[in-house]
């Protein structure tokens, strides 16, 4: 959550590539929360969060909802959400009992509506996650330390404000620990998309610029020629791809069924596994893997020191202590210090 330049929030994969919303076996929700039908004990509503409409995406997931709904032995039908709140809410009531969730929506569907991440998108490069980057003109002569010298000779390219990898991953895993704010740091801060600000640090109208390591191999692909041009000075943590979660109270045998459903789907050399990677790579996937919600953490990092900076700015010194005491121990955890 999206390959490619476009802006991304809390997961890359296929959120850019394909719609990621679904329609399903007579169910038609747009959405909306009072639309949600409660399923019957013989049905799993799978959910995903659209971007662009059920129209788009439905061809594209119905394939692998189908072979869920025969592999499990239960009716699977398609949940419908272009608010990831809303989906969300949704996994709280009950009304969906499994979804493709984004990184961020997964963590609020884990600590909201007692949800269960059981596996994790590997798109078709064999990659599970992504990495914020920062970017120079190839022989600049510019360093990360010049970068850090934080002395408003520089322009700096960033996303928009809930841009993960060119605003918000910088900003935690980067400035936060050297108390340093891009706002006091450079000479100009101009927000825009990836593909832009790739193409002004390549023509030396931008010094260095955030974008992330999938914007770099498209532009390497399509246009060599700017991707030549830049080069990369500092890259963050490994950060999640969507994942599937499960709702904690459904069936143990059900729930188990659905996890090994997912962790096999295109594995094996016969023509059922070949057809299974098709429907996958239409999805920008190449497998699932085993996951749980520890493979968040970088998103709760970034959450962390979001709710920092601003219980700071707030001169909360009780909620700063406590964010501060949150973001601590995960960076811990993570046992890299940025």
């Amino acid at each position: 959550m999206r390959p490619g330049g476009a802006t991304r929030r809390f997961g890359a994969g296929a959120l850019a590539v394909v719609a990621l919303g679904l329609i399903g076996l007579g169910v038609s929700s747009c959405g909306r929360r009072d639309e949600a039908v409660s399923p019957d004990a013989g049905t799993v509503s799978f959910a995903i969060l659209s971007a662009q409409g059920q129209a788009s995406a439905a061809p594209l997931w119905q394939p692998l909802l189908d072979d869920m709904s025969r592999s499990i032995g239960v009716r699977v039908t398609a949940h419908f959400a272009n608010d990831y709140g809303a989906l969300v809410d949704d996994l709280a009531r009950g009304t969906a009992q499994a979804a493709w969730l984004s990184a961020q929506p997964a963590i609020d569907a884990v600590d909201r509506a007692d949800a269960e991440v059981v596996a994790r998108t590997v798109n078709l490069d064999g990659q599970d996650s992504y990495h914020a980057v920062l970017i120079v003109k190839r022989g600049s002569g510019l360093t990360l330390d010049g970068v850090l010298a934080c002395d408003r000779t520089l322009d700096y390219g960033v996303g928009d404000a809930r841009s993960t990898s060119a605003t918000l991953a910088p900003q935690a895993f980067l400035f936060s620990p050297r108390r340093l704010q891009p706002e006091t740091c450079f000479r100009a801060v101009r927000s825009d998309n990836h593909e832009r600000h790739a193409r002004e640090v390549a023509s030396g109208i931008l010094d260095v610029a955030a974008t992330n390591t999938p914007t770099l191999a498209a532009l390497a692909q399509q246009n060599p020629s700017i991707a030549a041009e830049v080069e990369e000075i500092w890259r963050s943590p490994a950060l999640p791809e969507g994942g599937i979660v499960l709702r904690e109270d459904m069936d143990p045998a059900l729930k188990e069924k659905i996890r090994g459903f997912f962790l096999s789907y295109g594995r094996g050399n016969d023509v059922v596994a070949e057809r299974q990677r098709r429907v996958l790579a239409g999805l920008h996937y190449s497998r699932f893997i085993a996951a749980d919600a520890d493979y968040l953490d970088p998103v709760r990092e970034i959450l962390a020191d979001e709710a920092l900076n601003h219980a700071r700015a707030s001169g909360d010194r009780k909620a700063a202590a406590a964010a501060e005491q949150n973001l601590a121990a995960l960076r811990a955890k993570r046992e890299v210090q940025p």
